[in-house]
């Protein structure tokens, strides 16, 4: 089995071993930058997913906040294969395609 490494982040540890070059456990993929927690909404594309997860924006005219939703293109590695539903951790890496800016490091559900 290959060696995990240490991302720096307290999350759970994968359970399987991966081949994936992107995968943050197992591969020289630097994780920094932001962390989000959201929901998979689709994975469709292979070892990519897309997550989405709300947030409040204060309008200080009327002082009532609005939802607003924020989507993200992520890279889903093979140790986490997240399916839809899941919710997840995401952290911010070096840009792994034209829109792929997030990976998953940790399934929470």
């Amino acid at each position: 089995m290959k060696k995990i490494k240490n991302i720096g982040i307290k999350v759970t540890l994968p359970k399987k071993a991966s081949n994936d070059k992107h995968d943050p456990f197992f591969s020289n993929l630097r994780i920094r930058g932001r962390l989000f927690i959201g929901k998979v909404i689709s994975t469709s594309s292979a070892k990519t997913a897309k997550i989405e997860f709300e947030r409040l924006l204060p309008i200080p005219k009327y002082e009532r906040v609005e939802k607003k939703r924020t989507r993200l293109i992520v890279h889903n590695p093979d140790s986490i294969n997240a399916q839809v539903g899941d919710l997840v951790k995401v952290s911010e890496c070096r840009p792994i395609s034209k829109t792929k800016n997030f990976v998953i490091i940790e399934k929470i559900k």
